[in-house]
C-alpha cells in the first residue's frame, strides 16, 4: 500500500468531523486549557503560509495537551468588519457582505484542509448581528461609565480610504492599512478613554507571562514619563500655553522653545507678521515630506524661527520660539523647552546657531572642558549638576526627584505624568463596521439605544463607498438615519459613524466561551471556567494595537464585574514571519507569494504542517525553502515504509541503546513542544527514525511511540498508520477510543534516559587541560586517580605542589597547584 496523502488526508478530516473529536466541554472535570490564535481577517487572497505557521503551532500544542488529559478549547472565527473588506469590495465591485461570505468560505475550506483541530461549534463572525449586538452593548457600557465620549478635534484623515484614523493607525504620516498619505482634519469623533487605564496597562504586565520584547512594545507605546508642566506666556501676545518637560533637571539650561509644525498655535504666532509666509510654507513642506515618507523624524532636523519669544520665568532670558520638524504634536503639549542636554536639541541648536548653556559636566576635567566649549554633547548618569547652586555637585541620576520638588516649591511648574498614548479615536466614516448605538435628539441630546433594541443592524445599501465630505455613507440613508428618540418619542437621528475594525477583535476571546448566548455576551460561570486564555499566539505586528486594545476592554469589563480576570491572556508568544526564498517579504507585486493550497495539493497537508514547524526557530523570520518541503515529504515517506518492518503486535524486542533513545526522544519532543522549539522536536523524530531504519525489525511498541510523538505535527499519516496496528498492547494504555488522538501521550522512563558515560573535564588551576570519557557515578577517589594519571595533565603538575583537588561529581576535577 502506497502513501496516498490526498486520499488519507481527506478520509481522516471527514472522520474527525463525524467523531466531533475536538469539541471542548464546558465544566469538564479534566484540567482546562484555552489556546488562542489571532482570528484571521478573511481576505480575498485566502490563507497564506504565515497563517499556517501560527495555526499549526497551536494545533500541535492543542493535540498534545488533549492526549495529556486536558480539556482543550482551541477555537476559530472571523475578524471580518473594517476597511480591508470594504476596500476589497469596492475594488471588485461586490457588496462587502457577499465578499465576506465568499472569503470566509475559502478560508474555512483551507483551514479544514490542513487538519487543524479547531472546535468549529464555537465559530464566530464579527459581522454577524448576533455577535456585534454585544460589541454595541460593550460600547454602551463604556458610555454609561463615562469612558466613551464625543469630541471635536483634529483627526488623521486618510485621503485614499476617506476615513478618520486613530493615532496608532498612522505610521510616519501614512495610513497603516493602505499606505496612502494622511492629513489633519477637524471633526467630531467618538473617543474611548484608554488613557485612564494607562498605568494599569503597564503595571499589570508584571502579572503575565509575555515575551520581554512584547512587554517592552506595550510599555514604549504607552510612553509613560514623569516630569513638570510649565505654564508660559508668549511675549507681546496674549497667549499662554503649557510646556511638558520630561527632563526637568535641565530647566536652567533651556535657551529656546520648539513647537510642532502641525500645532494649531503656529498660525496665531506668525499671523500678520513678516514671518507668516516663510513659516507657513515651511510647515506645509514638512507635512508633505512626512506624507511621502521623505522624512525621518529621528534624523532630519529642520526648523524655522517664528519671530516670537517665550517670557522665561527663571531669569535666564527670553526663549526664541522655533518650529522644529521633530516635535510630535500629540506628545505632551506639542511644545518643548530645549537645552544643550538633549541630543536632538543640541544638534538642532548647533545647526541653526542657537545659543546653548551647560548645567551638567563630567568629573573628568579634560572632557568637561570640551563640554563647556560645546564641542560635544553630554548627558550621562554620573554627570554632576552645576545649577541651581543648591544642587551643585549632585549626580544627574540622583537629582531628578529633588529637582522636581524644587521646581514645584519655587512655583515654576507642577509635577505631571505624561503619556505618549492618547485616547482612542473610535469613529470611522465608512460603511462596513458596527453601527454606533447612539441617537441624537434635539430635545434630549445624545441618547444611548436601549439594550432591548440591540443590535442596531447595519442597513443593506447599494452605494457603500466612502465620501470626500468626511460623512459616512450611512448618512445618505434617510430611512435608517431618521428614527425616534427612545426617551421622549420625538424625532431623532442615528449616529452614522461606525466602529473601527479593532472593535470586534477587542473581546472575541470572551465570546468563544459561550458563542450562542443571546441573553449575555457570555455566561459568567463559563467565563469563570475558561478565562484567562492560557496561551495566545499571534504576529509581532499585533503586539501593540490589538493587544493593548483587548487588554483595555477586558480590564474595563472586569471593573464593571462581568469578566473574572483583569488580564485576558496568561501567556503571549509570537511567531516569526515566513519570507520568500530570496529572504524578501512575500508580496503579490513581487510575485513571490507561496499559496498553501498548492503545497497541500503537491505534497500534502502533513508535509506543509511539519515543514513550517521544522523551518527554523518559531519566533524568527525564516525564508521559505521548496527543497525543505520536499525533504519533509521524504521523511514522511520513510515513516510510512517503516511499517513493513514492524514485528507482530505481541513481541517486544529488548534493545538497551534503542530503548534509551526512544525515551530520550519522548522527553525531547515533549519539552520542545512545551517550549515552542518545534524545529528541534522534528529533528529529534528524524534522529529516532534514522535509528529505527538501522534495525532489521522494529517492535510495534516502539513504532507506536514514534506515531504518537509524530501525531500532533503530522496528524493524518499518524492516524492512518495507527489504524493499521492492533489496538493492544499500547505504550500509552489506550483509553476509550480508536483514534490516535484518544490515546495518552507517552511518558519517558527517567532511568532509561540516564547517560552511562560522561565527558569528565580535567582542569589545572581552573584551566581545561583535557576531557576524558568515564562511567557515570564513579566515586571520588577513582576519578581523582584518573585525573592525576592523565598523560596530558602530568606535564602541568610535574614538580609542582598539589594544594588540593576539587571534585564535582560527573562533571569535573580541578587540580590546584603552586
Amino acid at each position: 500500500m502506497t502513501y496516498d496523502y490526498k486520499e488519507i488526508e481527506s478520509k481522516w478530516q471527514k472522520k474527525w468531523e463525524e467523531m466531533d473529536l475536538y469539541r471542548a466541554e464546558d465544566f469538564s472535570d479534566k484540567p482546562k486549557w484555552y489556546n488562542l490564535v489571532e482570528f484571521p481577517y478573511p481576505s480575498g487572497a485566502g490563507l497564506h503560509v504565515g497563517h499556517v505557521r501560527s495555526y499549526t503551532a497551536l494545533d500541535v500544542v492543542s493535540r498534545k495537551l488533549r492526549m495529556q488529559g486536558f480539556n482543550v478549547l482551541y477555537p476559530i472565527g472571523w475578524d471580518a468588519f473594517g476597511l480591508p473588506t470594504e476596500n476589497y469590495a469596492i475594488k471588485h465591485k461586490i457588496h462587502p457582505r457577499i465578499a465576506t461570505e465568499e472569503n470566509i468560505a475559502t478560508f474555512k475550506r483551507q483551514l479544514k484542509s490542513l487538519g487543524l483541530s479547531y472546535d468549529w461549534s464555537r465559530e464566530i463572525d464579527t459581522t454577524d448581528p448576533e455577535y456585534y449586538k454585544w460589541t454595541q452593548w460593550i460600547f454602551l457600557k463604556f458610555y454609561e461609565h463615562g469612558l466613551a465620549y464625543k469630541k471635536k478635534m483634529p483627526i488623521n484623515w486618510c485621503l485614499s480610504c476617506k476615513v478618520g484614523l486613530a493615532n496608532e493607525e498612522v505610521v510616519e504620516g501614512r495610513c497603516e492599512r493602505c499606505g496612502g498619505p494622511t492629513e489633519k482634519r477637524e471633526k467630531e469623533q467618538w473617543m474611548l478613554a484608554i488613557t485612564k487605564y494607562a498605568d494599569r496597562l503597564i503595571s499589570d504586565l508584571d502579572t503575565v507571562d509575555y515575551l520581554e520584547k512584547i512587554k517592552t512594545q506595550q510599555i514604549n507605546w504607552i510612553g509613560r514619563s514623569e516630569g513638570i508642566n510649565f505654564t508660559e506666556k508668549v511675549k507681546d501676545l496674549n497667549i499662554e500655553f503649557e510646556v511638558y518637560d520630561s527632563i526637568p533637571q535641565t530647566f536652567l539650561a533651556q535657551t529656546f522653545t520648539i513647537i510642532a509644525p502641525e500645532h494649531p498655535l503656529v498660525k496665531k504666532l506668525v499671523e500678520g507678521t513678516e514671518y507668516e509666509k516663510p513659516v507657513m510654507e515651511f510647515v506645509e513642506e514638512i507635512k508633505r515630506k512626512k506624507a511621502i515618507k521623505k522624512f525621518d523624524i529621528e534624523k532630519d532636523l529642520e526648523g524655522i524661527f517664528t519671530g516670537r519669544y517665550v517670557e522665561n520665568p527663571f531669569g535666564t532670558g527670553d526663549l526664541p520660539i522655533w518650529i522644529a520638524s521633530y516635535v510630535l504634536a500629540d506628545y505632551g503639549t506639542g511644545i518643548v523647552n530645549c537645552s544643550a542636554h538633549d541630543e536632538r536639541d543640541f544638534a538642532f541648536a548647533k545647526k541653526y546657531n542657537i545659543p546653548l548653556k551647560i548645567v551638567l559636566l563630567p568629573e573628568d576635567k579634560k572632557q568637561a572642558k570640551k563640554v563647556k566649549k560645546l564641542d560635544e554633547f553630554y548627558r550621562e548618569p554620573d554627570g554632576l549638576i552645576q545649577q541651581p547652586e543648591e544642587f551643585k555637585g549632585m549626580r544627574w541620576d540622583k537629582s531628578r526627584e529633588p529637582l522636581i520638588n524644587y521646581i514645584e516649591k519655587k512655583g515654576f511648574g507642577k509635577k505631571a505624568v505624561n503619556y505618549k498614548l492618547r485616547d482612542w479615536i473610535f469613529s470611522r466614516q465608512h460603511y462596513w463596521g458596527e453601527p454606533i448605538p447612539i441617537v441624537f435628539c434635539e430635545k434630549c441630546g445624545t441618547v444611548p439605544v436601549p439594550e432591548k433594541d440591540l443590535p442596531v443592524k447595519l442597513p443593506d445599501v447599494e452605494n457603500y463607498e466612502p465620501t470626500d465630505t468626511g460623512e459616512s455613507p450611512l448618512a445618505k440613508i434617510t430611512d435608517w438615519v431618521n428614527t425616534t428618540c427612545p426617551v421622549c418619542g420625538g424625532p431623532a437621528r442615528r449616529e452614522t459613524d461606525t466602529m473601527p475594525n479593532w472593535a470586534g477583535s477587542s473581546w472575541y476571546f470572551l465570546r468563544y466561551a459561550d458563542p450562542k448566548n443571546d441573553k449575555a455576551f457570555a455566561d459568567a460561570e463559563k467565563l469563570k471556567y475558561w478565562m484567562p486564555v492560557n496561551l495566545y499566539n499571534g504576529g509581532m505586528e499585533h503586539t501593540t494595537l490589538h493587544l493593548l486594545y483587548s487588554r483595555f476592554w477586558n480590564k474595563f469589563l472586569y471593573d464593571i464585574g462581568v469578566v473574572p480576570t483583569s488580564e485576558p491572556y496568561a501567556r503571549r508568544v509570537s511567531h516569526g514571519m515566513v519570507l520568500a526564498e530570496d529572504g524578501k517579504k512575500m508580496s503579490k507585486s513581487l510575485g513571490n507569494v507561496i499559496n498553501p493550497d498548492e503545497v497541500v495539493d503537491e505534497l500534502g497537508a502533513d508535509t506543509l504542517r511539519m515543514y513550517e514547524m521544522f523551518m527554523g526557530p518559531f519566533g524568527e523570520a525564516i525564508p521559505w525553502s521548496a527543497e525543505g518541503t520536499r525533504g519533509v515529504k521524504r521523511f514522511l515517506d520513510r515513516v510510512w515504509k517503516l511499517r513493513n518492518r514492524v514485528e507482530n503486535q505481541e513481541s517486544r524486542i529488548k534493545n538497551k541503546i534503542l530503548d534509551s533513545l526512544v525515551h530520550k526522544t519522548i522527553k525531547k519532543v515533549t519539552d520542545d513542544i512545551d517550549g515552542f522549539k518545534f524545529n528541534t522536536a522534528v529533528s529529534a523524530l528524524m534522529i529516532l527514525l534514522n535509528a529505527f531504519e538501522k534495525e532489521e525489525k522494529i517492535s510495534a511498541h516502539d513504532y507506536k511511540i514514534l506515531l504518537l510523538l509524530l501525531s500532533p505535527l503530522a496528524p493524518h499519516i499518524a492516524e492512518e498508520l495507527w489504524s493499521h496496528l492492533a489496538p493492544d498492547p499500547s505504550p500509552s494504555q489506550e483509553k476509550g477510543g480508536v483514534s490516535i488522538f484518544q490515546q495518552l501521550w507517552p511518558q519517558f522512563n527517567p532511568e532509561l534516559i540516564k547517560e552511562e558515560k560522561i565527558n569528565l573535564v580535567i582542569q589545572v588551576n581552573g584551566k581545561i587541560r583535557d576531557t576524558v570519557e568515564i562511567e557515570v557515578g564513579l566515586v571520588e577517589d577513582e576519578v581523582k586517580k584518573t585525573a592525576l594519571e592523565n598523560e596530558k595533565v602530568k606535564k602541568w603538575i610535574e614538580g609542582k605542589e598539589i594544594v588540593k583537588v576539587i571534585f564535582v561529581k560527573d562533571k569535573l576535577v580541578n587540580i590546584v597547584i603552586k
